[in-house]
């Protein structure tokens, strides 16, 4: 939930949400940005990065770093909610914006795509319906507050969606899995709820 803003454009463009509070239930604002994470920090070898779309597409498709920068980039202010209880709000965050990415990199789902795996360049992965993942906010994020994303945070590149609780935006991430059917990732896997909405407060499954 939040502000919309695309670059470079002559104005911004504002995507409202449907009215719900913008902080949602049980949460505390916070400004720091919390280092939570299951797994160890990788060192990601750009040169060689090769972010990945099978699955439930027409044809499997594959992105360079390279190719994945000379997508339109945009900017925009969202806020980030964590499923322990915290969000940290109006956050500045750059990088493309997934329907952009699927756009440049020719990839057309089949009708049967109706869920999305998306996988990390470790163990990691988290599930969502295709509909978050296009939404007008989600991005694949390489910026924060102007400057390269953190490797702690996620860097070089992670998954961002608003509109679901922070462990489905995916650090580092490599790829993503189109699927008819809904599978648990990771920490859905582990206990926690399969959607994760955080105004209807979906922690645990």
């Amino acid at each position: 939930m939040g502000i919309f803003q695309r670059k470079p454009v002559d104005g911004p463009e504002f995507a409202p949400r449907p009215a719900k509070p913008r902080v949602p239930p049980n949460q505390s604002v916070t400004t720091n940005f919390y280092t939570l994470t299951a797994e160890g920090v990788p060192v990601v070898d750009l040169e060689h990065f090769t972010f990945k779309f099978w699955g439930e597409v027409l044809q499997p498709a594959e992105m360079s770093w390279k190719q994945l920068m000379e997508v339109k980039h945009t900017v925009m202010t969202a806020d980030f909610h964590c499923v322990t209880g915290w969000s940290m709000l109006g956050t500045e965050w750059g990088g493309a914006l997934v329907r952009d990415v699927l756009e440049a990199a020719h990839v057309t789902l089949t009708p049967r795509a109706h869920f999305v795996m998306a996988h990390c360049v470790t163990e990691f992965t988290t599930n969502m319906p295709v509909e978050a993942l296009l939404a007008d906010d989600t991005m694949l994020v390489w910026e924060w507050k102007g400057l390269p994303l953190s490797a702690a945070h996620g860097g070089p590149l992670r998954l961002l969606v608003p509109s679901l609780y922070a462990w489905k935006d995916a650090k580092w991430v490599s790829g993503f899995e189109f699927m008819s059917e809904d599978r648990a990732g990771f920490w859905e896997s582990r206990g926690y709820h399969m959607h994760g909405d955080p105004w209807k407060e979906e922690r645990y499954g």
